[in-house]
């Protein structure tokens, strides 16, 4: 048995291999890469559920970065625990072969109460008096402050948000670094998501010197690891999720369901809520995919044929056509929508900006109906915003409650990259590097399909 470093860079694709990554470039020299043929929707979670089980959606569940709980007529995005994921995980599967098989699992998704000997994930405090406090969960829970002690405070802001950037991948190398060090796993699973950031802040321009920068710095932190690896005797496998593509602006499906009264809002304190539970029909989107969740089945013809009506969707799936693209489970929506490769779905279902939900204009993913990777930019109709968040903390810290409203709730133009279809060139999509050439398929241009990974990564172990 033979121990394995698994590093997950969010965004890389082939295309972006080159001057800039010198590191990933070595160890391609002496092992291979392949691109991945990933699953649909291309979004974290449910990638990263597929690649630790080998199944689709229609098995694990995670039909995205979230869905409707039809039972509570709420939606839910970026849950945590483990037992939302049906299939047999990785670890599972390698316990079987050998029972002393341990397992970090290192700021992957679904972390938390995962039968695994280490692991550690983003999960801010929320005081009762409003504010939202930096900081991880980890298990065994020593671990949570041996990291804190050696590390620093998790840099949640600089996880997610506008203020996003290398800071947070940088720690979480360094805790990857300390457990292997310290616990030796057998499999150790690491996640560096700098590349997210201004992939989607800018698009996929290497001409760009802040998207060559974050390339270097994210092969940087990989060269550590990989070396770390190497020191140790560790196979190396690296993967990616998703890659990001060129898109030019949103299309806000919820306010065209809303147009048709298909949509319901609720009003609080002048802001609309948006009413799951009445609305005859509603989209929660997430990135170039939106699961549509339709009431009544008597609906769904006349849902379709309004989705099929609006310009930037590519296709509308329903019925079986689910079980065709893997998504046949009970979390999907009635009616899946995908853009066009050059549009994304915003969540946005307010027609009057004055009456958006406060949370609009916050940094919320879990209060939002949808992903809004607006959220990685400071409103540009903000004059000195760093000045105005400053006010803001410094009111917080005096036991001020506020809002700190710095996003804007209506610039999706500044979004220049996103995913979750299928790429149309497999150079622009996720990849596979492997130390052990011989284990990936023979030819090239041969994708690695994403179910397969499990497999892939057990045979780096095993034989």
């Amino acid at each position: 048995m033979k121990p394995v470093l698994v590093i997950l860079v969010v965004g890389l694709s082939p295309s972006l291999l080159g001057a800039h990554t010198p590191h990933l470039n070595q160890l391609i020299r002496r092992g291979g890469m392949r691109p991945m043929k990933t699953v649909l929707p291309a979004v974290t979670c449910t990638v990263q559920s597929t690649l630790l089980t080998g199944e689709t959606p229609a098995v694990h569940g995670a039909v995205a970065n979230g869905w409707y709980f039809r039972d509570l007529s709420e939606v839910w995005l970026w849950r945590q625990s483990n037992q939302l994921i049906g299939g047999e995980k990785i670890w599972h599967a390698a316990r079987r072969i050998n029972p002393s098989y341990t397992t970090a699992k290192m700021f992957w998704w679904y972390n938390m109460y995962a039968d695994v000997e280490w692991s550690a994930t983003p999960r801010p405090m929320y005081p009762a008096d409003g504010r939202k406090i930096p900081d991880h969960y980890a298990w065994p829970k020593e671990l949570h402050d041996e990291l804190d002690s050696a590390f620093g405070q998790f840099p949640l802001f600089n996880f997610w948000g506008p203020t996003a950037n290398i800071t947070s991948s940088e720690w979480i190398k360094n805790a990857t670094l300390h457990v292997m060090q310290t616990r030796n796993p057998t499999l150790t699973l690491t996640y560096l998501p700098h590349l997210d950031y201004n992939l989607q802040r800018l698009g996929p321009d290497l001409s760009h010197p802040d998207v060559q920068r974050d390339i270097t710095q994210v092969d940087a932190l990989c060269g550590e690891l990989i070396a770390e690896a190497d020191k140790t005797g560790r196979e190396i496998v690296v993967v990616s999720e998703y890659g990001i593509t060129p898109v030019t602006d949103a299309i806000h499906i919820n306010r065209e369901l809303r147009r048709h009264q298909l949509l319901e809002v609720r009003d609080e304190n002048g802001h609309e809520q948006l009413d799951a539970g009445a609305s005859r029909a509603f989209a929660i989107a997430d990135h170039q995919l939106a699961h549509v969740y339709v009431k009544n089945s008597d609906d769904v013809s006349v849902v379709k044929a309004q989705l099929q009506s609006i310009e930037g969707i590519e296709h509308v799936y329903q019925g079986s056509e689910l079980a065709d693209v893997g998504l046949d489970h009970a979390r999907s929506g009635e009616l899946i929508a995908v853009a066009h490769a050059n549009r994304w779905f915003s969540y946005y279902y307010w027609l009057d900006e004055n009456r958006a939900p406060d949370y609009a204009r916050t940094v919320d993913i879990h209060r939002k109906p949808g992903y809004d990777p607006v959220e990685l930019f400071l409103d540009p109709a903000l004059a000195l915003p760093k000045v105005r968040i400053a006010r803001k903390l410094l009111a917080r810290k005096l036991g001020f409650r506020n809002l700190l409203d710095v996003i804007s709730p209506s610039a999706t133009h500044l979004v220049k990259g996103s995913h979750g279809r299928p790429t149309d060139d497999p150079a622009d999509g996720p990849l596979v590097i492997s130390s052990r050439q011989e284990l990936l398929p023979e030819s090239e241009s041969s994708a690695v399909d994403a179910t397969q990974f499990k497999s892939l990564v057990l045979k780096h172990s095993f034989e």
